[in-house]
């Protein structure tokens, strides 16, 4: 497999009528970058023509891929298939469901130059209120329990370079703490404002109980990594 510039990976559940509009917008912008880049779509399981079309989208672009999983596995198995599979000096991830502006890309592009993360933040939110509301409460508490300063770690809209993502070993619902276990190695992580749009097809994968309560016990298990993680530096060694 050739080495690409930029590689997207796009965890995907239940998305069939997202997928031929959002492969249309990412061609659009990424056509226009100058730059080699391959799409990397991971069907989690999905129950519906998700990865039909999927399919017939690679037979006709060799930039499209498609991995398919035998079972729902959830959206960090989904990113870190795609992560081990991605070929692009730059890894640029977002969700299926066309929330995620493709226009943003080069925004997150021009910030990775100096940089090893960039993690979207969806300054204007066009979610339920609900939704809203118990995002800012999530992201409140993980700031102040991770000791972190990321306004909006759902945003699954991020890019890291390459080497910030080689050594990370991901565990179930660990996609919300990327940067911060980039961070946790020594890399350089920033934020920049995104669009954010309504969802236009099928219906939200998250409610009160998998974004709240899941969200808490990982966030519990990311603050003991971060008190356990070693931090020495060796000074001088002898032969």
């Amino acid at each position: 497999m050739p080495q690409r510039d930029i590689s997207l990976v796009i965890p995907v559940y239940n998305e069939q009528d997202s997928i031929k509009p959002l492969i249309a917008e990412l061609g659009e912008v990424l056509n226009g970058l100058d730059k080699s880049y391959e799409i990397i779509f991971v069907d989690d399981g999905s129950r519906d023509r998700s990865f039909a079309l999927l399919k017939e989208a690679a037979a006709h672009d060799p930039r499209i891929r498609a991995i398919r999983f035998r079972k729902n596995a959830g959206q960090t198995a989904a990113f870190d298939a795609g992560f081990r599979t991605a070929q692009g000096d730059i890894v640029v991830t977002m969700d299926a469901d066309l929330q995620n502006d493709p226009r943003d890309i080069p925004r997150l592009l021009e910030k990775i130059e100096r940089f090893d993360v960039v993690c979207g933040w969806r300054h204007k939110r066009r979610d339920p209120w609900i939704k809203i509301v118990s995002s800012q409460i999530a992201n409140a508490v993980r700031n102040t329990l991770s000791q972190e300063e990321i306004a909006d770690t759902g945003c699954s809209l991020k890019a890291f370079r390459r080497e910030s993502l080689h050594d990370m070993k991901l565990f179930n619902g660990m996609h919300r703490f990327l940067p911060t276990l980039a961070k946790m190695e020594g890399f350089t992580v920033t934020q920049v404002k995104v669009n954010h749009r309504p969802r236009r097809f099928g219906r939200t994968k998250y409610n009160i109980r998998n974004r709240m309560v899941r969200a808490f016990a990982d966030l519990l298990a990311v603050r003991w990594m971060k008190k356990r993680h070693l931090t020495y530096e060796i000074k001088e060694t002898i032969r």
